[in-house]
């Protein structure tokens, strides 16, 4: 196996560093828990006004995973400018390059955008308060009218983020399965 700054290869196939496969798959986990926690808790505080103590666990937990979420994907996207990413899978078409590109860079867009709409509005209703215990920093003085605003307007991008995440998952499966080729295992050099 030989290293190179961020690509190694494996079967004479480029795949993504062990950092950049890290960052990634602790991303998407993230991803696939706070969508549907976002979804919860929304529902169980402003549509059946429940305002309990499994309530406020939702909110915190979201709140938390969110600023982390924020700060990994920040960290991310300066590795990726700084060391790069492997050359595009050999077999794909350009259509489907720059699709994968477009697709790639919105969610990033997204991943920075929507916790930090989130953390603004948190900032302006103020409700900053995690587990009781700590205050996350405010980024904005109180509003809250413009703290509902910006919170819708995170929960819509949170669900396109989440679509387009899924479009993102989808492809890689067809391209592992349909087209069997090497797209996926750029993510999962061990898959045969």
């Amino acid at each position: 196996m030989q290293h190179h700054d961020t690509v190694t290869k494996v079967e004479a196939r480029p795949v993504y560093s062990a950092a950049a496969r890290h960052m990634h798959w602790a991303t998407a986990g993230a991803v696939l828990f706070m969508v549907p926690l976002g979804l919860a808790m929304t529902y169980r505080g402003n549509t059946l006004n429940v305002w309990d103590g499994l309530t406020d666990a939702l909110y915190s937990s979201h709140k938390v995973l969110g600023f982390l979420v924020l700060w990994l994907v920040a960290g991310r996207l300066a590795y990726r400018l700084i060391r790069g990413a492997p050359p595009d899978e050999p077999t794909l078409l350009w259509w489907q390059k720059a699709g994968s590109h477009l697709l790639h860079w919105a969610l990033y867009g997204l991943l920075l955008v929507v916790p930090l709409l989130g953390w603004i509005g948190i900032s302006l209703y103020p409700s900053l308060k995690v587990f009781g215990l700590i205050d996350l920093p405010a980024i904005a003085t109180p509003n809250e009218d413009l703290a509902n605003s910006v919170l819708t307007v995170h929960g819509k991008l949170a669900i396109v983020m989440a679509l387009l995440a899924c479009a993102h998952v989808g492809a890689a499966l067809y391209h592992h399965i349909i087209r069997r080729d090497g797209v996926l295992r750029r993510m999962l050099p061990g898959l045969r």
